[in-house]
């Protein structure tokens, strides 16, 4: 099981199994803005994750997507895309989680100050698109 949570402790969480899909970094725009740097999150079925607490969910891409974060010390950790899966931020799970960055997605809008070299292979959007170079 991993857990994890905000860094006030007001909003945990538990997710049963395991997440075979490891951990996407992703380079978009949103995720950028809304983190500072790159998501880094690993896709979980919201049947597998239990919730203590109350994010705050903002509706970044209307009818398509929407981020959840704690109202009280702004730690992002939730996107999720309306489709019974919900991306779990890496960075609000407590070690050890066993998981390991797969790929890097979205890297043609990434940052102009940083190159990705951790051999995750790099795409230009989704991970079923065209890879790019590092």
């Amino acid at each position: 099981m991993i857990t994890g949570s905000c860094l006030c402790g007001e909003i945990s969480y538990q997710i049963r199994g395991e997440i075979p899909e490891g951990v996407s970094g992703c380079h978009c725009n949103q995720c950028r803005k809304v983190t500072g740097h790159f998501s880094a999150a690993a896709p979980v079925a919201w049947n597998a994750i239990t919730i203590e607490g109350s994010p705050r969910w903002y509706d970044s891409t209307p009818g398509k997507a929407r981020r959840g974060f704690c109202s009280t010390c702004g730690s992002y950790l939730f996107w999720e895309q309306y489709d019974g899966i919900v991306f779990v931020s890496a960075g609000s799970m407590d070690a050890p989680t066993g998981l390991s960055l797969k790929r890097h997605i979205f890297y043609a809008d990434k940052g102009d100050y940083y190159r990705c070299e951790d051999g995750a292979p790099c795409y230009v959007g989704w991970e079923t698109g065209e890879e790019i170079d590092a």
